[in-house]
């Protein structure tokens, strides 16, 4: 069945939820399925590597799950307007990937979490979609079509789906956030699914 990758890193488990309703977004499309995969922390100072298969949650992400995919949809908090280290870490990795175009002509989402409402989400939502443009792919956003998008007093914006975790994150993902993220991830499966025909 033809996949879309959904690939996260979270330190909380606020990116996760997102992801976890952007594939079932996903897979609400006929014919598509959704590979959830997600990144190893990273440290200054390497003491021990992380293990091969992390200890719950999805599995790392390998390289070939990308030639795979038929589209892509990368969630990472935000951390000062921009994505989190692991999943930057991943992505300044892809060198031969580009050399040969693995990523070009597929379709593209992002989504975030940020501790604040103006926090730096839609900028980490803008330098996500940098890396994803030089591997020539085609960026998917939510339109305001999406009555949340015009509802919401949380997160959630036009350049992909969203969470305002608070500054003591203790704010859960909102019922409009999860519809955002869903909503993202069928368009993004339906647009890769087009662009596969």
């Amino acid at each position: 069945m033809p996949e879309v990758l959904v690939l996260y890193y979270s330190a909380t488990g606020s990116v996760r939820a997102l992801a976890e309703s952007l594939a079932r977004g996903v897979e609400s499309v006929e014919g598509m399925a959704a590979r959830v995969r997600t990144v190893p922390k990273v440290a200054a100072v390497i003491e021990k590597p992380a293990p091969a298969v992390p200890s719950g949650g999805p599995p790392y992400v390998e390289r070939r799950d990308l030639a795979q995919c038929m589209g892509l949809a990368l969630g990472s908090p935000t951390r000062f307007g921009n994505m989190a280290a692991p999943l930057k870490f991943f992505l300044d990795g892809l060198g031969a990937e580009w050399g040969q175009g693995t990523l070009a002509g597929k379709p593209a989402a992002v989504f975030s979490s940020t501790a604040s409402m103006h926090g730096g989400q839609e900028a980490t939502l803008l330098s996500m979609m940098l890396p994803l443009l030089h591997h020539g792919m085609v960026i998917v956003g939510l339109p305001y079509t999406e009555p949340d998008l015009n509802a919401t007093r949380s997160g959630g914006t036009p350049y992909g789906a969203t969470h305002v975790a608070g500054t003591a994150n203790d704010r859960a993902v909102t019922d409009e956030e999860l519809r955002l993220a869903f909503a993202l991830g069928k368009r993004l499966a339906a647009v890769a699914r087009k662009l596969a025909a």
